[in-house]
């Protein structure tokens, strides 16, 4: 009798998991001084782009690196546990149906994303912006592109055991789609509470809604640039006696 595991998580997921557990543990042994410089040197700052990279931690490198290594460093444990969990979720369909790379190259892209669309709507401000969200919320974008289409077609066990069976809609046929639209403008509208102060992690900081509509955003609309899963038919529903 064949068993299924109980989690089938890629390695490539359990991996990310495992670095960004490993950078807060590090930056836990620091002290609050050495803490706070690289924090700062981590994350993406608007300001930096605006004449300050040189009077912050990490000067110009920084300008360059933190694109990426904004992603790396959280804010506390809950908020490294949250982010941890929804990679899991949306994370390891997603990766299982893109192979490892190319789940690794959309999620920079789409943590990258979110970085952009916060710097363009805050360009001068001085808070950093640190956390994996942006990249998990492309990751919950693009998962929008098959999760319908699977729950359609009645094969939605196929999200565990092969998504990339999958047909994926269109980016015409996801903008038309009214559960898509409807779970965009939820996604939307629970972001933008964080203006009026919803949504906290522990004390540290309000969340970046920018980041997440941009890296959903991201998401939803370039699955197609990485997605070259096989589109052929799904095997049969598995028969129980």
């Amino acid at each position: 009798m064949n068993r299924e595991p109980i989690f089938n998580v890629p390695g490539t997921v359990l991996a990310i998991i495992a670095v960004l557990i490993a950078v807060h543990a590090a930056m836990s042994f620091l002290t609050p001084d050495q803490s706070m410089w690289w924090l700062l040197a981590l994350a993406f700052i608007p300001a930096r782009y605006s004449g300050l990279a040189g009077e912050l931690p990490g000067g110009d490198v920084s300008s360059v690196t933190s694109w990426i290594t904004h992603m790396l460093v959280h804010a506390d444990i809950t908020h490294l546990m949250f982010n941890s969990a929804w990679m899991l979720a949306f994370g390891s369909v997603l990766c299982a149906r893109l192979g490892g790379g190319r789940f690794l190259a959309f999620s920079i892209a789409g943590g990258m994303c979110g970085a952009l669309l916060f710097l363009f709507l805050n360009p001068e401000l001085l808070a950093p912006v640190i956390g994996a969200s942006g990249a998990i919320s492309a990751m919950m974008g693009g998962v929008m592109r098959f999760l319908f289409p699977a729950i359609d077609r009645g094969e939605g066990y196929l999200l565990r055991e092969q998504p990339s069976a999958i047909p994926a809609l269109t980016l015409r046929g996801a903008l038309r789609d009214k559960r898509i639209i409807l779970v965009s403008a939820a996604f939307l509208a629970i972001n933008l509470l964080a203006i009026i102060g919803f949504g906290k992690f522990g004390e540290e900081g309000d969340i970046a809604w920018e980041a997440h509509v941009g890296g959903y955003l991201f998401g939803l609309f370039a699955l197609g640039v990485f997605d070259r899963a096989a589109q052929n038919d799904p095997p049969p529903s598995p028969d129980f006696d």
